[in-house]
């Protein structure tokens, strides 16, 4: 029998009290509507919630008394998951991306190193280079000065210095960040991105509500194609009763 791992990294979100589970004797009260209805028995207002097909969830437990409103906690789940979706959506995170280098790097992987520091900064992350001395090389640290400064002149279009080379124990170090013309251009491609993705949700819900309709059609009133029929009948019926009354 497998037993459970206890993650001691791991913290729990705090569990909203609902119905039962709040258990102080009385509570602040707020309606479906947003109204507030005052301090009442913690009994009263379960019933109050039971009788409207809706929850109590205590949304203050730090007030006096708690604070409680009569809602549907299903819907009220799904709107708090769905409102957290979309402020991680807008964040605009800045990642530091690491460029290591050795003061006998040659001049073609320097260039390499040089275009993709570039292309990290457009993209909007950070860029940290990297350094590192191996045995009797921590004898020339101007070589890797040398590179990380030719490293600076290319990205200078886009990015800013924030840290110069710095000697730390036996590794040089640099930061560069993106300009912040960089910053917000990344923040309006990702506007527009945002843009274009709801657009294209519109319009695919639109469609499935569109093949939906086609597939259940509205009833047609079947007497409708017969009427014409009827008629020629009861005309028909007419002539021959003329022709006999003849």
């Amino acid at each position: 029998m497998g037993f459970r791992r206890y993650d001691k990294g791991r913290r729990r979100e705090p569990q909203k009290r609902v119905n039962n589970r709040i258990r102080v004797p009385e509570i602040r009260v707020i309606d479906q509507n947003g109204e507030m209805l005052g301090v009442m028995a913690t009994q009263d207002a379960l019933r109050k919630a039971r009788d409207l097909g809706l929850d109590l969830v205590e949304i203050n437990p730090k007030a006096h008394p708690p604070v409680c409103k009569i809602l549907d906690y299903g819907k009220f789940k799904y709107d708090e998951k769905k409102r957290a979706r979309e402020t991680k959506r807008k964040q605009s995170t800045v990642e530091v991306k690491e460029i290591k280098l050795r003061p006998k790097t040659d001049d073609h992987d320097l260039e390499f190193k040089a275009r993709a520091a570039h292309r990290f900064i457009e993209s909007g992350n950070k860029v940290k280079f990297t350094c590192r001395f191996r045995g009797r090389e921590i004898t020339h640290p101007e070589k890797a000065r040398e590179q990380l400064e030719w490293i600076r002149d290319q990205c200078l279009d886009v990015a800013n210095i924030e840290v110069r080379p710095t000697m730390e124990g036996r590794t040089m170090t640099m930061m560069m960040a993106p300009k912040p013309a960089i910053l917000q251009a990344v923040a309006q491609a990702k506007l527009e991105a945002e843009k274009e993705r709801k657009e294209a949700e519109a319009a695919r819900r639109a469609e499935k509500k569109g093949r939906r309709d086609d597939s259940n059609p509205g009833d047609s009133d079947p007497g409708d194609d017969f009427e014409d029929e009827d008629e020629d009948e009861d005309f028909d019926d007419d002539d021959d009763d003329y022709d006999d009354e003849e």
